[in-house]
């Protein structure tokens, strides 16, 4: 198993440590990455937590997948697991072709 988890459904307001405490009563954390917008600094509503050992990431799995955190309910799961994009889903497609004559 991958011991990077993928997180769903934080809210803005969610902290580094927040998620520490929460992730770190399942087994060591060796990484918490939480995307920030540029445009305005709030976090993205998604992050990755990523645990020590397959055994700490399959525990906080099992915990916290659908606990609530605030008014948000939490989505935690294995980062590349189905569901999360993948690299073909954000390829670039060819461009729409209007429908509009030119001439």
């Amino acid at each position: 198993m991958n011991n990077k988890l993928y997180l769903t459904h934080l809210a803005e307001t969610t902290t580094y440590q927040e998620l520490m405490d929460l992730f770190s009563a399942h087994g060591n954390v060796a990484e918490i990455n939480l995307p920030v917008d540029r445009s305005n600094g709030r976090l993205r509503g998604f992050g990755y937590v990523t645990m020590a050992t397959p055994e700490g990431a399959r525990s906080a799995i099992a915990a916290l997948h659908g606990k609530e955190i605030g008014t948000h309910t939490l989505s935690v799961r294995a980062a590349g697991s189905p569901g999360e994009r993948s690299a073909s889903s954000t390829a670039r497609r060819p461009p729409h072709r209007s429908s509009r004559l030119l001439f």
